[in-house]
């Protein structure tokens, strides 16, 4: 071995350091070693490439929507031909175009949509990471977002050795996306829609107390509806005091023809008695309201309990001001309803739209090939560092081999090697307590 380290010295520079042709001659000179090592380096590389797990990629491409006004949208077309070309991102950008790209690429990147990701799959389990904080900085190194520039189109590449999990962290992904989207609108739109959807409680509830409080007037003052119980009270009381003054004038003739004591003189009184009652029972009295709750008048007959569920008519005049009060009241707080009603369903459109839309032009689907790792690459470069490795080695065992014994480099390298030993060989000889 030590004959084969030696170089003859037709092969050496005349300043006694080998050159290129004496390094090939000592290579070519340990030719069995090498060629063991081109043999065994391919197939050393082919299993410590198949010890490494295959991953999968699974990519999602979205198209940020553009917020963009018609004037810059139109000037930015103009200048977007010919030579004016280079002026268009000018334009655009005096103009107030922009494009949420950016603002989605970082939304992608935030701790949020992390974490969320990390307790929807469990990835501190999968990942075997004891801290939360390396998980995230794993999933980060598994996950690329990136937006192309020219288009603004986002690319949503997630790494995995699971195809299926891939495909559901990507488009996990996106549904974050959009919760967080959703989460953090700030717009005008919505901020008018939470303010109509308050006002709008509001006269939800002044509605329901103005029509409890007319339920409670009209059930109180058998008030239900004003105009028409006027004109059927009016209608009644003229009927009833035309057939009074009828009655009265036929009792009046019976009377002279055949007495107070007739069947036909009493029955006739009682008949204008009768009617008498329904007028004062229609009449009704002048008290206030508070008094008027009740009954003037016990109903006696069918007709007194009909005409009971009219207001009277010297009662019309006190009902018909709070009536008219509260029923004004009702009809303004329905009107008021209907119109916030109404402002409310156009703010949840106008919510809607102002919401950006995260529009999917490619959905991740499951990895058919792995993406990692390339094995036949990696096994050429394992197999070339190997060999690399063997080829510095001869040269570097020949170049200590050339070294005095004097030389303080060999001095030095001896010793701390000597030392190394000592140390290794008390190591073993010293017992091992196990408590």
């Amino acid at each position: 071995m030590q004959a084969e380290q030696i170089i003859s010295p037709e092969y050496r520079a005349s300043d006694g350091s080998p050159n290129w042709v004496a390094n090939l001659s000592l290579l070519w000179s340990h030719r069995r070693i090498l060629g063991r090592t081109v043999v065994i380096a391919p197939l050393l590389g082919l299993v410590i490439v198949f010890l490494v797990p295959n991953r999968y990629e699974s990519t999602a491409r979205i198209m940020p929507p553009e917020t963009t006004g018609g004037s810059a949208a139109l000037l930015a077309a103009i200048v977007g031909h010919g030579e004016l070309g280079g002026l268009s991102g000018l334009a655009s950008s005096l103009l107030g175009a922009r494009t949420s790209g950016p603002l989605f690429v970082d939304l992608l990147r935030s701790t949020t949509v992390s974490d969320d990701l990390i307790d929807r799959f469990q990835l501190q389990k999968i990942y075997k990471k004891r801290y939360r904080v390396d998980t995230t900085k794993s999933l980060a190194r598994r996950s690329a977002v990136v937006e192309d520039k020219k288009s603004g189109v986002i690319s949503i590449t997630v790494e995995d050795p699971d195809p299926r999990r891939a495909r559901d962290l990507a488009q996990a992904y996106l549904d974050e996306l959009n919760l967080l989207v959703n989460r953090t609108n700030t717009s005008s739109a919505r901020q008018e829609r939470i303010f109509i959807e308050h006002r709008l409680n509001g006269a939800q509830a002044d509605l329901e107390r103005a029509q409890q409080d007319m339920s409670e007037f009209a059930s109180t003052h058998t008030a239900i509806d004003m105009k028409e119980q006027t004109r059927a009270t009016v209608d009644a009381a003229a009927k009833l005091e035309g057939q009074i003054i009828f009655e009265q004038s036929e009792l009046d003739s019976l009377r002279q023809v055949y007495g107070d004591e007739n069947v036909r003189v009493r029955s006739a009184r009682a008949r204008v008695s009768e009617l008498q009652h329904q007028f004062q029972t229609i009449s009704g009295t002048s008290a206030p309201l508070e008094t008027d709750k009740s009954p003037i008048l016990e109903p006696t007959s069918t007709a007194d309990r009909t005409l009971a569920d009219y207001p009277s008519l010297r009662q019309i005049p006190r009902l018909a001001v709070p009536y008219a009060d509260i029923y004004r009241r009702v009809r303004i707080q329905e009107t008021l309803y209907e119109m916030l009603t109404q402002q409310y369903e156009l703010a949840r459109i106008q919510e809607a739209k102002d919401v950006p839309v995260v529009r999917v032009i490619d959905a991740p689907g499951i990895p058919e090939k792995k993406s990692f790792p390339p094995r036949a690459l990696f096994a050429v470069l394992i197999t070339a560092l190997i060999l690399t490795g063997a080829c510095a080695r001869i040269l570097l065992l020949d170049r200590w081999s050339q070294l005095s014994p004097q030389d303080p480099r060999k001095e030095l390298f001896s010793r701390i090697a000597a030392d190394v030993g000592l140390q290794l060989r008390r190591f073993r000889r010293e017992p091992v307590y196990r408590s």
